[in-house]
């Protein structure tokens, strides 16, 4: 049971909603949530090779459930419900069907989803009792691997979010820190019961999108362009050479990294040949451009310094959405950069 000051935030909530759930989609009136909360599929979100968009729109609902049934967390309602929104021609359109499933359901419904989290780094994660997606996601973030500090620190946390809010405190951990999650939580805590159901029902969309990314092959519209102008001299920069490479490990600093390929820049700064990845190659992940700054300034007879400034010029990126176009360009001078996410 919450504490009572929750129990009568939740107690005030639940009267103010009245006045508004018949605009949702009731999910226990039509069937779709299991008896009693229980849910059929809550482990693994993966079972064997990632799925193709193809035989996902020749599944029914029956089959929608039990391959994807997992991805909103001990939720297979969701993926039962997306299955009426077929067919999908990419992950794209993939997720906004679940998402659209859940942010139409009732708000029951919505808080039974929040409630279905477990605690970050909390008893049932270290024990490994959670879902398998959950107990990877965890354990990619460390927090499987923390110190006696750490693990109070969190305890503490825990605690004092669910006597607040009642539920679990959510975050998409999969490729954050240690640190990045605590800051987080320190700062929600301070939010209202409104503006954090808000922010949780965010992040649990976020975390369905990487589930699907990991599950669902994605179409091949996605690809990688880059372009590079030099600022010292007002032109492309042409002649530049630069590799790209690909983390495979789960840490940027142990890697392994995968090398992908080395350019030379034509007369425009642009790769020759067009982009440097593209289709099923242009991958999900953590990249990285390497930019020989030095030795093209000393080819272009461009003033530096005895020791360069910049010499090589490492910019590190993420590809979230592999169906989308990345550019990402570099503005460089023997003194300065800059890159952005261009298109």
């Amino acid at each position: 049971m919450p504490a009572a000051g929750a129990q009568n935030r939740m107690d005030a909530f639940a009267g103010k909603r009245g006045a508004f759930t018949h605009r949702f989609f009731d999910l226990s009136r039509a069937g779709l949530l299991p008896p009693e909360g229980q849910d059929k599929y809550s482990g693994d979100f993966v079972e064997g090779a990632m799925l193709k968009l193809s035989e996902l729109n020749e599944m029914d609902a029956d089959g929608m459930e039990a391959k994807l049934g997992a991805i909103y967390e001990k939720s297979s309602w969701v993926a039962r419900a997306a299955a009426a929104h077929k067919p999908f021609d990419s992950i794209g359109a993939l997720v906004k069907a679940f998402k659209k499933v859940v942010d139409e359901s009732d708000e029951d419904s919505k808080l039974l989803i929040l409630r279905n989290h477990p605690d970050l780094a909390g008893k049932a994660a270290l024990a490994g009792e959670v879902a398998a997606a959950s107990s990877e996601e965890q354990a990619r973030a460390g927090l499987d691997r923390c110190t006696s500090e750490e693990l109070e620190r969190f305890n503490t946390l825990n605690a004092a979010y669910k006597e607040k809010f009642s539920w679990p405190f959510i975050l998409a951990v999969r490729n954050a820190s240690k640190r990045a999650i605590l800051a987080a939580f320190e700062r929600r805590l301070k939010n209202d019961a409104c503006a954090e159901r808000a922010e949780c029902l965010l992040q649990v969309h976020k975390i369905g999108w990487m589930r699907l990314l990991a599950s669902v092959e994605h179409a091949p519209t996605g690809f990688l362009t880059c372009h590079v102008l030099d600022t010292a001299r007002g032109c492309p920069a042409a002649g530049l050479r630069l590799t790209l490479k690909r983390l495979v490990g789960n840490s940027p600093e142990e890697g392994p990294w995968e090398s992908l390929g080395t350019w030379v820049t034509n007369d425009d700064g642009r790769l020759p040949g067009g982009p440097a990845l593209k289709g099923a190659d242009h991958k999900v992940g953590v990249y990285q451009w390497t930019f020989a700054a030095g030795e093209y300034f000393a080819g272009a007879g461009v003033s530096t310094a005895g020791t360069p400034f910049l010499d090589e010029v490492p910019i590190r990126f993420g590809i979230d959405d592999p169906e989308s176009h990345y550019h990402v360009p570099l503005l460089v001078s023997p003194w300065s950069f800059s890159t952005y996410r261009g298109s």
